[in-house]
């Protein structure tokens, strides 16, 4: 794919890690940048997580403040005084962001458009997901169709983990030679705890598919 190249919607985090050196094994390192978005999570630390990557690999890297959208909607995710809660009384988890991902989508669909890039790459799954309805394989194709018409524009919106178990998602950075890299450097804990606070949601469904993998592997080894 020496003359394609793709913008990787990346947060520091297991998931978008891993797409993005699955995006540089792909495309090159010179076809692949990332936009990453501030929209007030309470996790800020994964932008310095995201920042430290990038410069790392040496990836360009666009930044776009998008915290107005905390100016709608509300959810523990933003709110520090909210605690997260995984939504066994509710519709979705309280750290549902409405509205997210298809802003995520929308601007790095203007972004790619003017940068000439087509192929734009986000790391959702509805296998081992916190529920989110905008993390779904039939959202992402609808938003795909929209952003086409709405830019009269060829995007491609990939999503290479959406029917990934989190432990074939490490399974993936361990294909890649990237298992210790997305262990040691990446941020996914709702509380933004450095390493991870290991009680929420996030840090739970990241530690069993870990411990699930590792096991898997040891197994396959014997």
């Amino acid at each position: 794919m020496t003359n394609k190249k793709a913008l990787v919607i990346f947060s520091g985090g297991q998931d978008s890690t891993t797409c993005l050196f699955q995006a540089i094994q792909d495309y090159g390192k010179e076809n692949v940048e990332v936009i990453t978005f501030f929209y007030g999570q309470r996790h800020v630390i994964e932008l310095e997580k995201a920042k430290w990557i990038v410069q790392d690999l040496n990836v360009k890297q666009t930044v776009i403040d998008t915290s107005v959208i905390k100016q709608t909607t509300n959810n523990a995710l933003m709110d520090e005084s909210l605690e997260i809660s995984q939504g066994e009384s509710e519709e979705y988890p309280n750290t549902f962001v409405d509205g997210r991902n298809a802003l995520f989508l929308l601007l790095a669909g203007t972004y790619a458009k003017g940068q000439g890039i087509t192929d734009i790459i986000i790391g959702v799954c509805e296998t081992d997901f916190s529920g989110y309805p905008d993390c779904r394989d039939v959202f992402v194709k609808s938003m795909n169709v929209t952003l086409n018409l709405a830019m009269d524009y060829p995007f491609v919106v990939k999503t290479p983990l959406m029917y990934l178990t989190k432990a074939q998602t490490w399974a993936l950075a361990d294909d890649l030679g990237r298992l210790d890299y997305v262990r040691e450097h990446t941020h996914t804990c709702y509380m933004g705890v450095d390493g991870g606070c290991g009680k929420c949601p996030s840090c739970e469904l990241r530690e069993k598919g870990l411990t699930e993998y590792l096991a898997q592997k040891a197994g396959s080894a014997i």
